[in-house]
This record gives structure tokens, sequence and C-alpha cells, in this order.
């Protein structure tokens, strides 16, 4: 697909069409938080109000999947772009998600989401990402 632009919005579209593929991630999705909202500030505005009487939350990530691996209960991934950080309300998110039991990517493009997803589905039961990346600690000479 021919992308004229880099954003974030383009590299997340990226990474869920080659997710397309792969039969493990059916279920993964996207919170939307990052959409797009057209219409003047006026019609935004209440738009924004109907979503979060829906249930969006500031700071939940961008992506989830549902799917138990290794230690976790499932994944998410916060996909940012160019020199974007995570928020306040993500750090808060991630630290909390974290303590439940879930695995956290922050990601800068579709090839990095795509090299997480990957890790995550190989580990082995009761393996962490950390143990998993073990060999990056180690002494290569």
């Amino acid at each position: 697909m021919y992308r004229k632009k880099n954003s974030e919005a383009n590299e997340q579209t990226a990474f869920f069409e080659w997710a397309e593929y792969v039969n493990e991630l059916k279920w993964m999705h996207s919170s939307l938080n990052g959409a797009f909202l057209a219409g003047d500030k006026v019609q935004r505005a209440i738009q924004m109000k109907k979503l979060k009487a829906q249930g969006m939350k500031n700071g939940v990530l961008d992506v989830f999947l549902p799917k138990a691996k290794g230690a976790y209960h499932g994944m998410y991934i916060e996909m940012k772009f160019g020199k974007n950080k995570m928020t306040d309300e993500q750090k808060k998110f991630a630290i909390d998600i974290a303590a439940e039991g879930y695995c956290i990517f922050t990601c800068y493009n579709s090839g990095e989401a795509i090299d997480a997803v990957k890790l995550y589905l190989k580990l082995k039961p009761e393996e962490t990402i950390s143990s998993a990346c073990s060999f990056l600690s180690k002494n290569h000479t």
C-alpha cells in the first residue's frame, strides 16, 4: 500500500496489514484513542464526550493482543512516531497494567511492532521478555 506521508497512523496501519496474515493475532485490536475527530472545535468536543461516555479512556495504549504468552496475560503496544514520547497518563496506565501481568512495548514504526509481536509469540511458559532477551546483556567476545 502506498503511503503519502510517514506518520504514527500509517505505521500502525502497516502493522495491522501485516497482522491480518497471522492467525494468532486475529483478536488483536486498536483502542483508537488517537483517532482523528472531524469537524470544528465544538463538533470534536461533542464527539469526544460521546466516546468517553462509551468507555474511551485517556492513557490506554494503542494496540492490545488478548493472548497469554510466557508469564503474561496479554500484550499492549504503544505506537509512537518521530520524537513523540508516552504521555504521563500512558505511563500510569503502562505501570498499572504491567503490575497486573501484561507485556508492554513502545514501538516507533511497524517493523518494531512486528518484531515485538514475534518475540512475544515465541515466549515459552513462564518466560518474560527480559529472560527471552538475556543474550543482550552477555559479553560476546
